[in-house]
């Protein structure tokens, strides 16, 4: 690769990115098609996992982040997600009535609703997480030392800008190293 510009998803210039020919606008089909098929596998897994209970990719991701921070309130929940209140509410209703998450009027304030993964929501997340960590594992040890910080590393990098700090906070990344590194505002690293 040469050390050209490419602009990246959000417009800001990138020296040393370029597509595969080395035409700095050429797209990068390689990387494109790695990612697609790499998260088809990843959470393929899970869909696999998921199917047994009849959940979707949406009931994991609710799962998940709810598991990951008992307590969240719906509004939380629907600015990670980035869906709409209606996506959510289907999913929740399911998840609810289930007994897999639980829904508590909040401390503060009684009006937001608080929720919290049931011993049998936190035991499902958990089989999921590992179902996927051992992916991970597996991808990390092929690739070799340092595989997990510079994974960490790109993937935080390929969140939107205005994000990465709220971001790398929620799952840890602003205590490594690596991640420091990783401008938050103005542009990609």
């Amino acid at each position: 690769m040469g050390t050209e510009a490419i602009t990246d998803i959000q417009g800001v210039s990138q020296p040393g990115a370029v597509g595969q020919a080395g035409d700095a606008n050429a797209p990068m089909y390689d990387l494109i098609e790695l990612f697609f098929f790499a998260y088809r596998d990843f959470v393929g897994d899970a869909d696999r996992m998921l199917e047994n209970y009849g959940f979707g990719r949406a009931h994991h991701r609710v799962l998940h982040f709810v598991s990951r921070a008992p307590g969240l309130t719906i509004a939380e929940l629907l600015e990670i997600l980035k869906i709409t209140k209606q996506s959510l509410n289907r999913v929740l209703k399911e998840l609810i009535a289930e007994g897999f998450i639980d829904s508590r009027a909040g401390a503060e304030d009684r009006r937001h609703r608080e929720l919290y993964a049931t011993a049998k929501g936190e035991r499902l997340a958990r089989d999921l997480a590992i179902l996927q960590t051992r992916r991970f594992s597996s991808a990390l040890d092929r690739v070799g030392p340092e595989a997990h910080d510079r994974a960490a590393a790109f993937l935080l990098a390929m969140v939107d800008i205005g994000e990465r700090d709220r971001i790398a906070e929620r799952t840890g990344l602003s205590r490594s190293p690596t991640a420091r590194r990783l401008p938050s505002r103005g542009g990609p690293a």
